[in-house]
């Protein structure tokens, strides 16, 4: 890969390389997700194709005429190139094949992250097309990516192989795109949403107000809440008010610093991600106790409360011991685990209390036991904290586990409750909250469902966008894992914690919230 030179921390040669890489089956060559969206200027993703007629008299540099991503111009880029597999043997004439990001903004600083497949397609029967993968940042002094020698000029003019018909070949790629820095980008014309501002200490703080604002039963209920009597100063209550009235009706991204310092929590708390889930539960609890007595009574329990079971059963005598709490949330161990069930099976995974570990059951002594967990009911809104986040007491400091975990747009409950409820624990995931230490510029983004119609939007402080399906999901597994299919992302991207919707209660969830619903004053 390379943009005008020799690929970077490359040590193989580009003839080397490409003789090494063989046309990959059909599998390897799927075309990646379409999105089930109208295809505009500002979309995420999308396929284009080069159609060069008299390839055989290519030997200036052609370039396709532009198409749209993120707003953004992008062009294909073909020339005959002379390349070597080392400078003491003769040259080899290769297929130049470049994508390039036509910005014409030479005063503004702009950069683009940005992922592609180029292909050159197979136009004969039993013959696949050739594909290879490119991820580069795009800007003013590189903006093209590609590779010098995509494939030697004799194989593509080679009709046995399949890709020249008619003296025409076809270029294509397809490119997925984030949101540019440094160039203006309007969230509410694209998207119908809006983002809350960067105060730079926020951290995870902006991805779960924005998780609470589309949770719009709790929105509705929020706005009913009286606060007439509040101190505009100190009320958490009013501050979360005037953020969701300015979130429904702005069209510019919105402060977030007023509801922060309401509060009370300093710059230290809010940078940590691990603190979101204490966090949560403080303002789950202070909302829960502002509703008492007023017509939304009940609002929080109803939507986020779970009932857990802990027990302790004696394995010889008749003698068991158990405790019902509640919870806003749960915090599931990944480290070593494949996927979402894999946690929830360690988390009731009972623990054998024997030997010198065992329990003291009073009038029967000490007793061989088993201790564990088990669920009495879950939450209509489904909180999971992913444990990314473990604590080193030889560096007094937490460290991240950025191993691959995979969760799931659907998934069921069931054999996690001690009793079946009346509905099935059917849930749909509504958002993912992520660290990204790449992509989308260093911080946390949160990734929302907004109207559980699998239209997913990435919200990145001020900027919302679209994104597809897998964008959401599957890049966001974390591990070093490379998704073949479809071009990658970093792998630096994986997501800390989850949010479900029961599916029995979705439409009651996501309610539609008009202007009506919100408070005159």
């Amino acid at each position: 890969m390379a943009r005008r030179g020799k690929r970077r921390n490359m040590s193989t040669s580009p003839v080397a390389r490409i003789m090494n890489h063989m046309v990959e089956p059909d599998s390897q060559n799927k075309i990646p997700e379409k999105m089930d969206v109208v295809e505009d200027n500002s979309r995420p993703e999308a396929t284009f194709q080069f159609v060069m007629e008299n390839f055989s008299e290519l030997k200036e540099q052609r370039m396709s005429q532009p198409f749209y991503v993120r707003n953004l111009p992008w062009n294909i880029m073909v020339v005959q190139k002379e390349v070597r597999k080392s400078w003491i043997e003769p040259s080899m004439t290769a297929v130049a094949f470049f994508l390039q990001c036509a910005v014409d903004s030479k005063n503004t600083p702009w950069s683009v992250y940005a992922t592609a497949q180029l292909r050159i397609l197979a136009q004969k029967k039993r013959c696949h097309s050739f594909v290879r993968e490119i991820q580069h940042i795009f800007c003013e002094q590189e903006n093209d990516w590609g590779y010098h020698c995509f494939m030697l000029w004799k194989d593509v003019i080679n009709k046995s192989k399949g890709y020249i018909k008619n003296d025409t070949v076809i270029f294509e790629v397809t490119v997925m795109a984030n949101v540019a820095h440094g160039l203006d980008w309007d969230s509410k014309k694209y998207t119908g949403y809006i983002g809350l501002k960067n105060q730079g200490e926020t951290c995870y703080m902006n991805s779960l107000l924005q998780a609470l604002y589309f949770t719009n039963q709790l929105r509705k209920a929020v706005y009913k809440m009286p606060t007439e009597s509040d101190d505009s100063n100190k009320s958490v209550t009013l501050g979360l008010q005037r953020l969701f009235h300015d979130l429904q009706l702005y069209d510019e991204p919105v402060d977030s610093k007023k509801l922060i310092n309401n509060f009370g929590w300093g710059k230290v708390n809010l940078y940590i991600q691990h603190n979101v889930q204490p966090f949560l539960r403080i303002l789950l609890d202070k909302l829960d106790n502002k509703m008492k007595g007023t017509c939304v009574e009940g609002t929080i329990s109803k939507l986020f409360e779970g009932k857990l079971i802990s027990y302790i059963n004696c394995k010889n005598v008749d003698c068991t011991s158990t405790r019902t709490e509640t919870f806003y949330s749960i915090q599931l161990n990944i480290k070593g685990k494949k996927n979402i069930y894999k946690a929830f099976n360690d988390y009731i995974q009972a623990d054998i209390l024997d030997g010198y570990r065992q329990y003291h059951a009073g009038e029967y002594g000490l007793q061989d036991a088993e201790k564990g967990v088990i669920f009495e009911s879950f939450p209509t809104v489904l909180y999971l904290h992913l444990g990314r986040f473990r604590f080193n007491p030889s560096t007094l400091s937490f460290d991240k586990l950025d191993d691959r975990f995979e969760f799931y747009d659907k998934i069921n409950l069931d054999r996690y409750l001690k009793v079946k409820e009346d509905t099935p624990a059917n849930y749909i995931l509504h958002a993912v909250f992520v660290e990204n230490d790449y992509n989308y510029g260093g911080y946390n983004v949160v990734f929302i469902n907004t109207k559980g119609d699998d239209q997913w939007y990435i919200f990145d402080n001020d900027v919302v966008s679209r994104c597809s399906k897998k964008e959401a999901i599957e890049h966001n597994f974390g591990g070093n894992d490379r998704n073949k299919e479809i071009m990658s992302i970093k792998p630096c991207k994986n997501a800390y914690m989850l949010v479900y919707i029961r599916d029995s209660e979705l439409k009651n969830v996501l309610q539609e919230v008009t202007v009506n619903d919100i408070p005159k004053e």
